[in-house]
C-alpha cells in the first residue's frame, strides 16, 4: 500500500541524523556532569511511583529540546523546506512554556500539576498564535459547528493540547517507556503525512524522532538520564500539535486518526482521572501506582526477568508495553482513510486496554459481574 511512496534513503537525512547527534551529547553530557547539577537535577528513589533503585538526573528534556533545535538549525534554507522550517520554529516557540515549567518543577519540586497543565495549554494558544491553526472539525456533528467559532476552536484546541502533553507525563514510569512509545507515534504520523503527500510534515515528524532516539539510547535499558517533567511536557506538546496540524493540513486524514495514534496515553490519563475519583478522599491529581505500566512492572519483571537487575527488568518490562502501543498506531496507519474505522479502533484500542489492565489487575480478561 505505501512500498510505492516510500524509499529508505529518505529516513537517512542530515537534519534528523544532527537532531540525534546532538540530543545524545546533551544526555550524555548530562550524566557525566551530574554531580555539578545534580543537588537540583536528581530524582530520589523515594516515592509512591518511584521504580529506579539510585537518584537519577531527571532533565533529560534539555537534551530532547537541544536536538530539536540542532535539527532545525541544520536543516536546508532553500525555498523547499521552508514550509518544514515553519513547522519546527513553532514547535520550538511554543513548546517554551511546556518546557519551561516542566523544567522547573524538575529543578524546583515546587510547580504545582494545576500550573504545568495551564502551561501546556498555553503552548496550545501560542500555537495557534504564530501559526493560525487550530482544530475546526473532530467529525462530530455539532461540535463540529462550535469549531467553527475562532474562540472555541482555540479553546479546545488548547484543551486537547494540554491533555495529551499531561498525558505523555503519566505514561513516563519505566526506562524507555515514553520515549519508545513517542517514536512508535512519530512513525505513525510521520507514514500517514508521506502517504498523504504532506512532505513537510513527514520529514518534520523525522527530525523530532532523531531527538527523542537521541535520548533514548541513553535512557533505555538502564535509565541513566530520566525525561523528567520538562522533557514529558515539552514532548508531549510536539506530539499534541502534530496531532493538531496532520487532519487540519490534511482534510483527507480524520481527527480520529491523531486520536487512535495517541490512543494509549490518551486512555491512560483518562481511566487514572476515573479510577481516581472514585476512591473516596484520593484526589485525581494525585500520584499512584496502579497505572498501567506499574501494573505490568509488577507482574512480568520478575517473572520474566527476574535474573536481570531492577534497572534492566524496569527498562525490559517497557518493550510489552511498546507492543501494545503499536497496535493502535498500525491501525491508524491502515485505516486513516476511513472515518468509521478510524473511530471503530480507537474504541477497540479502549477495550483493549481495559482488558489488558484488567488481567494485570485482577488476573482476569474480563471483571465480573
Amino acid at each position: 500500500m505505501f512500498s510505492s511512496q516510500f524509499s529508505l534513503l529518505e529516513l537517512l537525512r542530515y537534519d534528523a541524523f544532527v537532531a540525534l547527534l546532538a540530543s545524545f551529547a546533551t544526555c550524555l553530557l548530562l550524566v557525566l556532569t551530574q554531580k555539578w547539577h545534580g543537588t537540583f537535577s536528581m530524582d530520589s528513589s523515594t516515592g509512591v511511583q518511584k521504580v529506579h533503585t539510585t537518584p537519577t538526573p531527571r532533565i533529560g528534556g534539555i537534551g530532547i529540546a537541544i536536538g530539536v533545535f540542532a535539527g532545525f538549525a541544520a536543516s536546508s534554507h532553500d525555498i523547499a523546506a521552508a514550509e518544514k522550517r515553519a513547522i519546527l520554529s513553532a514547535i520550538l516557540l511554543a513548546g517554551i512554556p511546556a518546557f519551561i515549567f516542566g523544567l522547573l518543577e524538575d529543578l524546583t519540586k515546587k510547580v504545582s500539576v494545576k500550573i504545568r497543565l495551564l502551561a501546556t495549554m498555553a503552548s496550545g494558544v501560542l500555537g495557534w498564535g504564530i501559526t493560525g491553526t487550530s482544530l475546526t472539525h473532530v467529525d462530530v456533528p455539532g461540535i463540529d459547528f462550535l469549531l467553527s467559532f475562532t474562540l472555541i476552536s482555540v479553546i479546545f484546541t488548547a484543551i486537547a493540547v494540554g491533555g495529551v502533553a499531561n498525558s505523555i507525563n503519566i505514561i513516563d514510569g519505566l526506562n524507555g517507556l515514553t520515549a519508545g512509545t513517542a517514536l512508535i507515534i512519530l512513525a505513525a504520523f510521520g507514514v500517514i503525512a508521506r502517504h498523504v503527500g504532506d512532505i513537510p510534515l513527514a520529514f518534520t515528524c523525522l527530525i523530532i524522532a532523531g531527538a527523542v532516539a537521541g535520548f533514548f539510547l541513553v535512557n533505555w535499558p538502564k535509565g541513566k538520564i530520566f525525561l523528567g517533567d520538562g522533557g514529558a511536557y515539552f514532548l508531549g506538546f510536539t506530539l499534541a500539535w502534530i496531532a493538531v496540524l496532520l487532519p487540519e493540513r490534511n482534510h483527507s486524514v480524520s481527527p480520529w486518526t491523531s486520536l487512535l495514534i495517541c490512543s494509549y496515553p490518551i486512555i491512560e490519563v483518562g481511566f487514572s482521572i476515573f479510577r481516581r475519583s472514585l476512591r473516596e478522599g484520593y484526589s485525581p491529581t494525585e500520584p499512584d501506582f496502579f497505572h498501567l505500566h506499574s501494573l505490568a512492572n509488577k507482574r512480568w519483571a520478575k517473572k520474566f526477568f527476574s535474573n536481570f537487575s531492577k534497572p534492566l527488568q524496569n527498562g525490559l518490562t517497557s518493550t510489552f508495553l511498546w507492543i501494545y502501543a503499536m497496535i493502535p498506531c498500525t491501525l491508524a496507519v491502515v485505516t486513516h482513510e476511513s472515518k468509521l474505522l478510524t473511530a471503530v479502533s480507537f474504541i477497540g484500542s479502549l477495550l483493549c486496554y481495559l482488558m489488558l489492565y484488567n488481567k494485570l489487575a485482577y488476573f482476569r480478561w474480563i471483571p465480573k459481574k
